[in-house]
């Protein structure tokens, strides 16, 4: 079992940067690969980033442009979504995730936080 809390959002101006964390429990945090995820209103819930149970691999939604980055740190049981250059379209509850691989289907991964919002203003 993974207990996932993410924290980090808020509302910032476009152009701006957040940092996103999210601390997990339990001791088996590096064996999980770790997303994130977000759902804007009235939209489904869509993949913006993963990263492998090591740090080595990372993976990204296109549409992201390079604007975000994925990160984590294992001996403090944490990932991290550094964005950058935020728009208005990336306003949204950002998730993350605990699963067995990188991926960008949201059914691969087991455990979920409850999310943190973010707001860009134009």
């Amino acid at each position: 079992q993974v207990h996932l809390v993410e924290s980090g959002g808020g509302l910032v101006q476009a152009g701006d940067s957040l940092r996103l964390s999210c601390a997990a429990s339990g001791r088996t945090f590096s064996s999980y690969a770790m997303g994130w995820f977000r759902q804007a209103p009235g939209k489904e819930r869509e993949f913006v980033a993963a990263i492998d149970w090591s740090g080595g691999s990372t993976y990204y939604a296109d549409s992201l442009e390079g604007r975000f980055t994925i990160s984590r740190d294992n001996d403090k049981n944490t990932v991290y979504l550094q964005m950058d250059s935020l728009k208005p379209d990336d306003t949204a509850v950002y998730y993350c995730a605990a699963g067995g691989f990188r991926s960008f289907r949201a059914s691969d991964y087991y455990y979920w936080g409850q999310g943190t919002q973010v707001t860009v203003s134009s």
